[in-house]
């Protein structure tokens, strides 16, 4: 028997459904390499790949894919892409660590995937939740479900969680 899951959209619903997914693995921190060129590593490839794949399987598909240009993340976004869960990648400035979402959210339509960095994409979380700051945790190659009526004018506070998914859930730990 086979489960549906609720995060899967059509164009047509009334709601607006926003999908996080956290970098995966990245190289260490390391005196002498900008921040913004961290790559993910062999591990972070590989388990990064299977969770999108998990999520393709599942029915996962995004009308859009936005993504931070750091390289870890596009990395993220790009293996998100090749795995089917999304046509392609925007690259989105807001999106870098310390960045401002909000303005994505103005005017979202049907479905779309945001690849970032913590604690911006808990945060943009907890306030769609109207939650404390920190409430969540989000797992490198981590993914999250928000939902809210296409209604409501602003979704602060209006959002509801429909899933927070560890990647060990969905993947063996052997990945």
């Amino acid at each position: 028997m086979r489960t549906v899951l609720p995060f899967v959209c059509v164009s047509a619903s009334t709601s607006v459904d926003l999908f996080l997914f956290r970098h995966g693995i990245a190289e260490e921190r390391r005196h002498g390499l900008d921040d913004s060129l961290r790559s993910l590593t062999d591990e972070g490839i590989l388990r990064t790949t299977e969770v999108a794949r998990r999520l393709r399987n599942l029915g996962f598909v995004a009308d859009r894919l936005l993504s931070s240009p750091y390289l870890r993340a596009s990395q993220t976004a790009d293996l998100a892409q090749q795995a089917g869960l999304a046509e392609q990648v925007e690259l989105e400035s807001c999106l870098v660590p310390g960045g401002d979402a909000w303005p994505l959210l103005e005017g979202l339509l049907g479905s779309c995937l945001l690849v970032g960095h913590e604690p911006d994409l808990t945060h943009l979380a907890a306030r769609l939740l109207g939650a404390p700051a920190g409430c969540l945790a989000l797992k490198k190659a981590g993914f999250v479900h928000l939902r809210w009526s296409q209604q409501d004018r602003s979704p602060d506070g209006r959002a509801e969680l429909q899933v927070l998914l560890r990647p060990s859930l969905l993947v063996p730990r052997s990945v």
